[in-house]
């Protein structure tokens, strides 16, 4: 537990210390319409060693892929195609990306095989949302994972088998339009909503390109806590010297709200810096109950009659843990709280409770995120 409070306050320190340093914008904010975009496909993956399926899809996409070809298959034959397996083929295209270059993929089984180790993708278009082509994919996967099985039914799967990679493994076919060169303005967008942050951007800009002859003039507006619009060239070269002279403009960006994150699954807790408490008191403590069940077996006398009865016998130890108060003074800082939870000796089950109780009490001036 004081290792956990120790890493409280270290993450809280560190952050502390990161917000005070001016950073750059391309650090906090990213250019409106200079996004990836996702890219999906259905294929087959051949070549495995038995570990591959027979479903009905699986054997339709056979079919369909060999009258490609000019195969046609008569209709009342099945083939036996344990060494193919139907899959999902995504990959992400990011901005600016031409046709002939290359992207990664990641194949996923969509049925039941086994295992896509050995196996190769064949040709797959990638789609778009907008149901156009945009890349073509295929090769051989490198699968990290591995299953084995036995006779017996027992078996062992490390990693995930059925999801594999294909480095480079799809030809862009298509360019995606960029807006990025469009209309009269360049717009940034913060990674983190921030009001105050927001016109920290808009001055430090308006700072750097500042006119002499005329110190009215500005060139960059916040727009809302997310969005600051900077007046650019219409010339694409231009433009692109002109952002590379904005993204590199440092300023300081506004500490961020109190916060405290709770991970209810792993029992990580994270305290910000700026969490403050109004005045309470905290106990710390519980009852303990335990009940055992002893049977008792009860015969007659030898001549007498009747029939041997088993009895519980029922005993109840309750223990109750020595409770242990705190109190918190007005605007208590985190490190008062972080030493205050750490001599009653919570648990991180027990700190989130207290940080819950806290809040319901009105006393956690902080807002509490629980995920």
């Amino acid at each position: 537990m004081k290792l956990l409070i120790k890493l409280i306050a270290l993450v809280s320190t560190l952050s502390l210390v990161f917000v005070s340093h001016a950073q750059r914008v391309k650090d906090l904010a990213d250019v409106a319409g200079v996004r990836s975009n996702q890219l999906v496909g259905y294929g087959l993956v051949v070549g495995l060693p038995g570990t591959g399926e027979q479903s009905p899809f699986t054997e339709q996409s056979f079919k369909t892929m060999l009258s490609n070809f000019g195969i046609t298959m008569p209709t009342n034959l099945k083939p036996k195609i344990k060494n193919v397996a139907a899959v999902a083929v995504h990959a992400e295209l990011p901005a600016f990306t031409k046709p002939g270059q290359t992207i990664d993929i990641t194949v996923s089984s969509m049925g039941s095989a086994q295992s896509l180790r050995g196996g190769t993708l064949l040709q797959t278009i990638l789609m778009g949302i907008d149901g156009n082509a945009y890349a073509v994919a295929q090769g051989s996967l490198v699968v990290s994972g591995l299953g084995a099985e036995g006779l017996d039914g027992s078996k062992i799967v490390v990693n995930t088998p059925t999801v594999g990679r294909i480095a480079n493994g799809a030809i862009v076919e298509r360019e995606v339009k960029s807006p990025f060169a469009m209309g009269d303005h360049i717009t940034f967008n913060l990674r983190n909503p921030d009001f105050t942050t927001a016109k920290n951007l808009e001055k430090a800009i308006n700072t750097e390109f500042a006119n002499p002859s005329d110190p009215n003039t500005f060139i960059a507006r916040a727009i809302d806590a997310t969005s600051v619009q900077v007046s650019a060239p219409r010339d694409a070269n231009q433009r692109v010297t002109f952002l590379s002279m904005l993204e590199n403009i440092e300023f300081e960006p506004d500490s961020p709200s109190a916060k405290v994150i709770v991970n209810s699954r792993t029992g990580t807790i994270v305290i910000g810096a700026d969490v403050r408490l109004l005045p309470a008191a905290v106990t710390h403590g519980g009852i303990t109950v335990t009940i055992n069940e002893n049977p008792e077996v009860t015969q007659p006398d030898a001549f007498a009659e009747g029939e041997t009865v088993v009895t519980n016998q029922s005993v109840i130890d309750v223990n109750q843990n020595d409770n242990r108060m705190f109190v918190f003074n007005p605007g208590i800082t985190l490190d008062a709280l972080v030493r205050a939870i750490n001599n009653v000796g919570a648990g991180p089950g027990d700190v989130m409770a207290i940080l819950e109780a806290l809040q319901q009490a009105g006393a956690l001036r902080g807002e509490l995120v629980i995920i």
